[in-house]
């Protein structure tokens, strides 16, 4: 399968991911998808997410992690591609120790 292609995907998955979370995700805490990774045979995605404020974290996770179900539907309504990919969620501790580091140099 061609490296465009997978691309094309995991960026329509991560913005059918944000407009369901925006739309449902209540104003609570601020949830931002900041990427997906998708296995190299298309069967598996998982959305990467980051939660404001950090305390909230835990519930947003909870929130979505309960609510798969009717987010796979939503990324199956606007997702053409067959089948669609197994979905789970993460917390991305990347883009947390990136917002450490830069927390750090703005403020030395």
């Amino acid at each position: 399968m061609s490296e465009f292609r997978n691309e094309k995907i995991t960026n329509h998955i991560k913005e059918l991911a944000a407009n369901y979370i925006e739309r449902e995700g209540g104003n609570t805490s601020m949830i931002t998808v900041t990427r997906v990774i998708l296995s190299p045979d298309n069967k598996n995605a998982k959305i990467m997410i980051t939660v404001l404020p950090k305390d909230k974290e835990k519930a947003a996770y909870g929130f979505i992690r309960r609510n798969l179900g009717d987010l796979r539907k939503h990324i199956t309504k606007g997702l053409r591609v067959n089948p669609i990919p197994f979905l789970s969620v993460e917390i991305d501790e990347g883009e947390k120790n990136r917002q450490k580091i830069d927390d750090l140099l703005h403020n030395s």
